[in-house]
């Protein structure tokens, strides 16, 4: 070998240093062939000049609604409702609240969210003076127990009477069922020894009120004595800020609720105005319908501010039929959910990231905002809808299993699980008619299932696993080089961020391979 110059690039670079070859493909050369799912891309580095938390993910849901994170939980009974929903707004998202369940109970669920307040609990356990000690101790071994609020009609809401706390009962004695039928109003400390306060008392004020009693638990009470919330000084210890969370013009958490598509669902509808909804989603899984223009129609006619996402869609076509209707959201996906089994069933859908690709390059023409629904198993499914045009991501197996979820946690196999279930399950449809509806099978006799029941492993609680997301996809958009959301679709839409097919192998590769066993933790 001889040494023949100063610059060993020399013998690798031919032609000018300032050429660079074309790279991977555009969105629009990525999606013109086959149906793709987010699996079968990879997106390409761009060039990073910021950190990660200079990623700013503020998005439009809405033409008229706009959230500091782009995530969204799915209109589904075992997914959301107000526990749920608070969180979601919190973390600066937005829950939408399913109505497979009485127009009344959703309702309510909608005016959980919009009375929240930081620190307060809206809806404590609460007792009637008639209960017993065994009832108390039932609670007590279900919910844990510290000091339980007495009310004349045993609900919130009720004129409060008094309260049962630990130094009530520690030091009773005796058994059998005459002790165990102790009534509570024997065992209470009554309403005149109390310390409470007022509805308009503020976080900050009700904190120094508790600090100057020394008690557990501060009722909180209107003008009539009725109980309307409690604030533990256990949870204000716990007591976060949430700089992020998604608020409406009366510093309200932002709420979102799903109606049918069906004459009743305009009285559903109604109630959950009168509630203070922000946004409601017209949930079917084919949008495409003359029920749902109507719907649109009819909801633009009476509520004329108020925001409507309509959907389901995967085609273009499908879109220009709501967009014209008055939709100010599109909804998209179509059997692409981890329980939904319409494409199977029925034949009928489209791989999700074609859809969100195709929806969302008609729909920007239009500025209606493109929801992508379903398909995500991972942050990457979330950075791969956003890259593709969509302004938001709905999740519903993503979300299900933490804290917040509806349901009760059991045990299989060791493994701490909750129940999961499509909305198109013979379980869902035979819970309420909500469900029914949604697949336009309410008056057939026999009942097709396009979806399946299962279980999600435990994932803690929303305030821990939404920041996860939140950091993944900040970390996603710096590797592209986008320093915004609105940018990384700019991006895209210029041809500037580059995509790449993957092939099995690929895929494979791209994953956790070549090892005996291995702990996957994802925070």
């Amino acid at each position: 070998a001889e040494y023949m110059g100063n610059n060993m690039a020399d013998y690798l670079i031919s032609g000018p240093q300032t050429y660079v070859p074309e790279d991977g493909l555009t969105a629009a050369q990525l999606l013109s062939g086959d149906g793709l799912t987010y699996n079968d891309f990879v997106l390409l580095p761009g060039f990073i000049n910021f950190t990660a938390d200079e990623v700013d993910l503020t998005t439009a849901i809405t033409k008229k609604i706009t959230l500091k994170t782009p995530i969204v939980s799915t209109p589904m009974d075992t997914v959301t409702e107000g526990n749920m929903a608070i969180a979601m707004a919190l973390q600066g998202g937005i829950g939408i609240i399913h109505h497979n369940c009485t127009a009344e109970f959703e309702a309510n669920e909608v005016r959980k969210v919009k009375k929240f307040k930081q620190g307060f609990i809206l809806d404590p356990i609460v007792m009637s003076p008639s209960n017993k000690l065994r009832d108390l101790n039932e609670m007590k071994a279900k919910y844990g127990f510290s000091g339980i609020p007495i009310t004349d009609n045993g609900r919130i809401g009720g004129r409060l009477l008094g309260m049962v706390t630990n130094r009530d009962v520690d030091f009773l004695s005796g058994e059998g069922d005459e002790y165990l039928s102790t009534s509570l109003e024997e065992l209470m400390t009554p309403r005149d020894q109390l310390v409470v306060a007022q509805a308009n008392v503020t976080l900050r004020e009700a904190n120094q009120i508790l600090q100057r009693s020394k008690k557990g638990k501060l009722p909180i009470v209107n003008e009539n004595d009725e109980l309307v919330s409690i604030i533990s000084r256990t949870d204000l210890r716990k007591n976060r800020e949430f700089p992020l969370a998604s608020k409406d013009s009366r510093k309200q958490l932002l709420c979102g609720a799903a109606i049918g598509t069906r004459a009743d669902d305009r009285e559903r509808l109604d109630l959950l105005v009168q509630a203070g909804i922000d946004v409601v989603v017209l949930d079917s899984s084919q949008g495409n319908s003359q029920y749902q223009i109507e719907m649109i129609k009819y909801a633009k006619d009476a509520y004329r501010d108020l925001e409507i996402v309509a959907g389901n869609v995967v085609t273009s076509a499908q879109a220009k039929n709501l967009i014209d209707a008055g939709a100010d959201a599109l909804r998209v996906g179509m059997g692409c959910g981890s329980i939904c089994t319409t494409q199977e069933v029925l034949a009928v859908g489209r791989p999700q990231a074609t859809a969100v690709y195709r929806v969302s390059e008609y729909a920007r023409r239009f500025g209606v905002p493109v929801i992508a629904d379903g398909g995500i198993s991972s942050v990457g499914g979330i950075i791969k809808a956003l890259s593709l045009g969509a302004s938001t991501v709905m999740m519903g197996s993503m979300l299900a299993g933490t804290n917040e979820a509806p349901g009760e946690y059991f045990f299989q196999d060791g493994i701490r699980l909750k129940k999961y279930r499509g909305m198109g399950s013979l379980d869902a449809m035979e819970a309420n008619k909500g469900s029914q509806q949604r697949y336009f099978i309410d008056s057939d006799r026999v009942k097709v299932a396009q979806g399946v029941s299962g279980s999600i492993i435990d994932k803690g609680s929303i305030h821990r696993f939404v920041p996860y997301l939140i950091s993944g996809i900040q970390h996603g958009s710096q590797d592209c080089g986008a320093r915004t959301l609105r940018s990384l679709r700019s991006m895209m839409y210029a041809g500037e961020l580059r995509f790449e097919k993957r092939t099995p192998s690929a895929q494979i590769e791209g994953g956790v391979h070549g090892l005996h066993s291995y702990e996957k933790k994802l925070f």
